[in-house]
């Protein structure tokens, strides 16, 4: 079974930083672009980052850039999402998300993903 588990996500006040993991069982990920994206309340799931599957390209929301780093570990089929100066509008559940085919690149459409994490909440307090 294929499971994408995001971990990291917390209370934290403005300006704070996180570091959001995911891990991927069930298959391996190592080989295809994975992604990030987060949904506040009442809003619609948002991109925040890619990241092709060398981890050669990467892809930001203008709402992260510069604040937000995406990488990888394709040994331990981690990604993980670095986010810095966070602000209250940053709130949100925030998903993994991998796509299904190899050795793709940045994907930055929801659509272009085959499985999801189950999210994790990241709250920032002003």
């Amino acid at each position: 079974q294929v499971q994408l588990v995001e971990s990291g996500g917390g209370l934290v006040q403005a300006g704070d930083s996180l570091r959001l993991s995911c891990a991927a069982s069930g298959r391996t990920f190592s080989n295809v672009a994975m992604g990030w994206f987060r949904q506040a309340p009442g809003k619609e799931r948002e991109f925040v980052a890619a990241i092709s599957w060398s981890g050669g390209s990467t892809s930001y929301a203008d709402s992260v850039k510069g604040r937000g780093t995406i990488s990888r570990d394709n040994a331990k089929n981690t990604v993980y999402l670095q986010m810095n100066t966070l602000k209250p509008e940053d709130t949100a559940v925030y998903y993994c998300a991998g796509a299904a085919a190899w050795f793709g690149g940045i994907k930055i459409r929801a659509i272009e993903y085959a499985y999801w994490g189950q999210g994790t909440q990241v709250t920032v307090s002003s």
